[in-house]
């Protein structure tokens, strides 16, 4: 656009520059006719009033020609060199022009009476082109009002654009967006229609896995409850039922997890969740499982910390990371010593779950955030199917958060989940902690 507007004016300097030469020149010409003519027929008390008026009122001179006077050359510009040619073809080619004389500046046309030479001296301003900053600003006008229709026309093109944008927004969220218009230029109207089916689909999908991961949970978890009872009724040893009871246990945490990890994230919430309390619930429970068993539990909590993301999101990432550290993370003297950290560090919000087991190898570490990886070392001898550390990743991608494994000093491992802290602090639902 801007190059065809500079293309345009340019155009229109060309056109306007021919008819305004020939204006101008016939402008001089005129006033030299005129001039000459008066000087002629005025009497001689009278020239100098005339020539005073001429002055004054036209910013005509006249002065008397000398041999001698130093005339400086007309500049060698298309526009003045055009007046300059026309006044010559009506003066003749022996007609004197010039610049300046003497270093007077003007445009300075001879002309004679007689025997007697004259120099009429005409201001520059009046007879040149219309000065660049009444240009300078027609232009920035043009350009300004070219912008504002521009800006005005990729509106509305961009408009069906903006609209798909905050739709596919709205679906990576896992929400359901509403249904685009399906009207406008073909290409619209096509891309619109296919994301509306493509929305429908995965609406259809998600409600088809849904209704998959309930009867398999029901058609799975229902013979093995019959197991059970049967196992309980049957004359087999304590031993063997005892193991056979954990085979089954083992089959139940992994239909768990499977479960768990096909389970769609909740949509993040539009208040702050007070993760304070949440992480309090969680750690007062998980204390009480683990005084039974001898284990020791460090809670350290800042108060009042909170983020944009479910209760029960939260509540799942922060168990499967006590779950993982209670199954792999007990120190080489057997004992489970466990501890539970919330604070934050800028703009968001760290929780640590950290234990004095053997630790990961850093090598394995990328291998092991992978649905159904499981190590080599000590920290994978228990019962699982590898989707703990998975489904924390995927629960903290659809909040922009992160899961990082380290090594703890001192001996053991860090599950850190580092999320983004809520930037308004709204009281905390009934819901949210329920």
């Amino acid at each position: 656009m801007l190059v065809s507007l500079g293309a345009w004016l340019q155009v229109f300097f060309s056109m306007e520059m021919g008819p305004r030469a020939a204006q101008m020149a016939q402008r001089v010409v005129t006033a030299v006719n005129i001039t000459r003519t008066a000087l002629v027929y005025a009497q001689a008390e009278e020239r100098s009033r005339l020539l005073l008026d001429l002055a004054t009122n036209e910013g005509i001179q006249v002065y008397p020609r000398e041999l001698t006077d130093f005339a400086e050359p007309i500049p060698q510009d298309r526009y003045w060199q055009r007046v300059a040619e026309t006044i010559r073809q009506r003066f003749g080619a022996d007609t004197q022009l010039a610049w300046g004389v003497n270093q007077v500046p003007g445009f300075w046309v001879s002309f004679s009476i007689d025997d007697n030479l004259y120099w009429l001296v005409f201001e520059r301003e009046r007879i040149g082109l219309t000065g660049s900053i009444e240009w300078l600003s027609w232009g920035a006008t043009a350009l300004i009002l070219s912008l504002i229709g521009a800006a005005v026309s990729v509106g509305f093109v961009n408009r069906p654009l903006s609209r798909l944008a905050r739709a596919a927004q709205i679906l990576s969220r896992g929400e359901s967006p509403p249904s685009l218009p399906e009207n406008g230029p073909r290409e619209i109207r096509d891309l619109n229609a296919s994301f509306n089916r493509m929305a429908r689909d995965l609406r259809q999908t998600d409600a088809d896995r849904e209704l998959m991961l309930a009867g398999i949970s029901h058609d799975l978890r229902t013979p093995l409850a019959r197991m059970r009872l049967e196992i309980e009724m049957s004359g087999v040893s304590d031993e063997a039922r005892q193991a056979i009871d954990e085979d089954l246990g083992q089959i139940d945490h992994s239909i768990g997890q499977l479960m768990e990890y096909a389970r769609p994230a909740g949509t993040p919430p539009q208040l702050a969740t007070n993760v304070s309390t949440l992480l309090q619930e969680v750690a007062e429970r998980e204390r009480f499982q683990l005084d039974a068993q001898e284990a020791e539990l460090d809670i350290a909590i800042e108060p009042d910390q909170r983020a944009r993301m479910t209760a029960l999101d939260f509540k799942r990432m922060v168990s499967n990371l006590i779950e993982n550290a209670k199954r792999y993370g007990r120190s080489p003297d057997g004992v489970l010593r466990l501890s539970l950290a919330l604070y934050a560090e800028g703009s968001n919000l760290v929780i640590d779950v950290a234990d004095r087991g053997r630790g990961i190898a850093e090598q394995d570490i990328p291998r092991l955030l992978r649905p159904f990886s499981r190590g080599e070392t000590a920290r994978t001898g228990g019962a699982g199917a590898g989707l703990g550390l998975a489904i924390v990743e995927r629960l903290l991608k659809h909040i922009d958060g992160s899961l990082v494994l380290a090594e703890r000093p001192g001996g053991g491992l860090v599950a850190r989940i580092i999320v983004p802290k809520a930037k308004n602090r709204l009281p905390v639902a009934e819901d949210d902690t329920a």
